[in-house]
């Protein structure tokens, strides 16, 4: 018998679900589709130092500091006034990983003890690990993954038309206009006529009218938290906009490849074959074909760049780090930024929870590599935790972008 309380089927008829935010388009596809299956489900948007305040009363100051945000913006939630704890369930995702990415639900099921014991905690896992979870049958994860295939979708387009814009606002009106449309499609399940939709997008943000003056490229990596969250981040991704800059965001769907193939390698690595290798094979053979698919569309419309390739990823891993260290984000940031040096975002922030060893060592401990195969590569890591000042914080890549300028110029000085 658990000692927490438990998600039953009949609370989907009484009980709100609050989501912490990560990405902010694709979350709002990802709650709408559990809608569909019956599930009242709310984005949390909070990003005031109230929130910092409840993680630091309600997990330990060593915890990491996606942890402290995801658990604090819990906290200053149902502390609002805003939700009823007794009709308040909170949703928490699990990859499964060596740290915090299994032990979330746990620091935040202690957490909930004594102050909101009645409070149900479900997880989004597809491991298996937590059985009171959402219930993600096959037809569920495909929608699922639709609606992270339109969220990179929407995600890039908005990223490269967004500094470019000479309608102020105009990509962010073409960005709500389409979460509209597809909350109608997957409504009606047309989600799968990707061809059709992927086009039509293309071709909305195509007509936004832009600036044809290019401005410095700035790709973001890091732990996956604090990469993607406007909160974990400090608004990385505005600031950079202010700062003439054009963000470079690698797609969502990576981070889901790389955890179905790490299943793959593993059983390569260690010489072993099971159920759980041979369906995620099939699983990444299936996501990755849908990936090539958004890629050739692209590339085909002629107007945006297309994604990074997950394959083409693999290969700027294996130059410089072993497929075989997945702890954290493993070798996924060093292939990012190694991809982003050759596509020409040779200007990279990767952003971490100050304290993550796994992803310190992956990305600080390979930087020094990717900078000596590509010599113009500029890259700096922004520690972010409860401590660290946003001025601080925005200083460093000030500098970071003051090179990338004085580099820009050479260069055109060069050319000229």
């Amino acid at each position: 018998m658990a000692n927490y309380p438990v998600f039953t089927e009949e609370m989907k008829k009484t009980h709100k679900i609050l989501v912490p935010n990560m990405l902010p388009i694709h979350f709002r596809l990802i709650i709408n589709v559990f809608k569909h299956y019956g599930y009242d489900m709310e984005l949390l948007t909070t990003d005031s130092r109230n929130v910092i305040d409840e993680g630091l009363k309600n997990v330990h100051n060593d915890t990491c500091y996606p942890a402290l945000l995801v658990i604090g913006q819990f906290f200053d939630a149902l502390k609002s006034g805003k939700y009823n704890p007794d009709t308040t369930a909170l949703l928490i995702s699990q990859t499964g990983g060596g740290c915090r990415a299994s032990n979330y639900i746990h620091l935040l099921r202690k957490a909930l003890k004594e102050q909101y014991p009645q409070v149900p905690v479900l997880s989004l896992n597809f491991s298996g690990f937590d059985t009171n979870g959402l219930k993600l049958n096959a037809p569920v994860m495909i929608k699922l993954l639709y609606g992270i295939l339109y969220g990179d979708l929407l995600m890039l387009l908005y990223n490269q038309c967004k500094p470019y814009e000479l309608i102020e606002r105009s990509s962010d009106r073409v960005l709500d206009i389409w979460q509209k449309k597809l909350d109608k499609i997957f409504a009606e399940n047309k989600y799968t006529n990707t061809k059709k939709y992927y086009k039509e997008i293309l071709d909305s943000f195509a007509k936004i009218e832009r600036s044809s003056k290019k401005k410095p490229k700035v790709g973001i990596v890091g732990e996956i938290y604090v990469k993607y969250s406007p909160l974990a981040n400090n608004g990385l991704e505005k600031f950079l906009l202010s700062e003439g800059c054009e963000p470079v965001v690698p797609s969502m769907l990576d981070f889901v490849l790389y955890c179905a193939v790490n299943t793959v390698n593993a059983g390569k690595i260690y010489d072993y074959k099971n159920k759980t290798t041979f369906f995620y094979k099939i699983g990444y053979d299936f996501i990755y074909k849908k990936q090539r698919q958004m890629i050739n569309i692209i590339k085909e419309h002629g107007v945006f760049d297309p994604p990074h390739d997950f394959e083409h990823l693999r290969e700027y891993a294996d130059k410089y780090i072993h497929q075989g260290v997945v702890m954290g984000e493993g070798w996924l940031i060093p292939a990012e930024m190694a991809a982003l040096a050759a596509g020409g975002t040779e200007n990279i922030i990767c952003a971490q929870p100050f304290g993550c060893l796994p992803n310190h060592i992956v990305a600080k401990g390979m930087s020094r590599a990717i900078k000596d195969g590509f010599e113009n590569a500029n890259i700096v890591a922004i520690d972010y935790d409860p401590g660290a000042t946003k001025v601080n914080q925005e200083n460093r890549i000030k500098l970071m972008l003051a090179n990338a300028k004085k580099v820009g110029a050479d260069k055109n000085e060069n050319n000229a």
